[in-house]
C-alpha cells in the first residue's frame, strides 16, 4: 500500500501550482505588461498546462468517488471520456511539454543564463519561484505517471499533436516579435536568421523524442508493475 493515496498527491500537486501561477503574476515584472503579457513565456503555458492536467486528474478521482457502486452507463461513458482526454494531455502535453521546459531551462542556463534567465530576474523572481516553474514539474509530473497507467495514442498522431503545439507556439513567438519587435528570449536575439531556423527546428525536434521517451517511459513502468502483479498474485496461490 503507498504511503500517501495518489489521490491525495494529486491534490496537492494542484495546489502547489495554484500557488506558484498565483504568485507569478503576482510579480511587478516589465515584461508581463508588454504585449502577450505572461502568455509569451512557454513557462508560464506549462504551469497551465498542468495545472489543468492536475486538475483533470482530481476530477476524475472525484467522478470516481462519486459513482463507485453505481450502475449508471451514461455516468460510466462520460468517466470514460474523461480518462481518454486525461491520458491524451499526459501523453502530447504534460509530459513532452513540462520535460522541455526543464531540460532546455536548465542546459542554457548552465551553458549560459543570460540566454533563457537574466541575472535581472533575480530581483523578481525568488529561487523557490524559479525551482516552482523550472524544477519540480518533471518530477511531479513522473510522480503521476508512476501512480497512474496512462493509454498513449498511435505514435503518429501523438507526434502530430505535439509538433502541432510545438510549431503554434514558434509561430505564436515569431507574431510577438512582429508586433514589439523583441524576442521572447535574449537567445534569439543573439543568432542569425538561418541559425534561428535551425534552432527551432531542433527544438521542435526534441520536444517529440521528449513525446517518445515519455511514451517508453510509460510502457517500461507498467509492464514491470504488471509483472510484479503477477508474481505477487503466483506467490500468493
Amino acid at each position: 500500500m503507498a504511503l500517501i493515496p495518489s489521490q491525495v498527491l494529486r491534490v496537492a500537486i494542484l495546489l502547489s501550482y495554484f500557488s506558484i501561477i498565483c504568485h507569478y503574476k503576482a510579480l511587478d515584472m516589465p515584461a508581463h505588461q508588454t504585449y502577450g503579457g505572461s502568455w509569451k513565456f512557454l513557462t508560464f503555458i506549462d504551469l497551465v498546462i498542468q495545472a489543468m492536467f492536475f486538475g483533470l486528474c482530481v476530477l476524475i478521482d472525484l467522478s470516481s468517488l462519486l459513482t463507485k457502486g453505481g450502475d449508471s452507463r451514461e455516468q460510466e461513458r462520460q468517466l470514460r471520456k474523461l480518462i481518454g482526454l486525461r491520458d491524451w494531455m499526459m501523453a502530447v502535453l504534460a509530459f513532452p511539454v513540462g520535460a522541455f521546459v526543464v531540460f532546455t531551462f536548465w542546459t542554457l542556463y548552465l551553458y549560459d543564463r543570460e540566454l533563457v534567465y537574466p541575472k535581472l530576474l533575480d530581483n523578481f523572481i525568488p529561487q523557490w519561484l524559479n525551482h516552482g516553474m523550472h524544477t519540480t514539474v518533471l518530477p511531479f509530473i513522473i510522480i503521476e505517471m508512476r501512480t497512474t497507467h496512462h493509454r498513449y495514442p498511435s505514435r503518429q498522431w501523438g507526434l502530430a499533436a505535439v509538433c502541432c503545439f510545438g510549431i503554434g507556439y514558434i509561430l505564436w513567438t515569431c507574431w510577438v516579435h512582429q508586433v514589439t519587435g523583441v524576442w521572447v528570449y535574449p537567445v534569439l536575439e543573439r543568432i542569425s536568421h538561418l541559425a534561428r531556423l535551425v534552432f527551432f527546428t531542433v527544438m521542435t525536434a526534441f520536444i517529440c523524442v521528449f513525446y517518445q521517451l515519455g511514451e517508453i517511459l510509460n510502457n517500461y513502468i507498467w509492464s514491470h508493475t504488471g509483472q510484479r502483479r503477477v508474481i505477487v498474485y503466483i506467490n500468493k496461490h
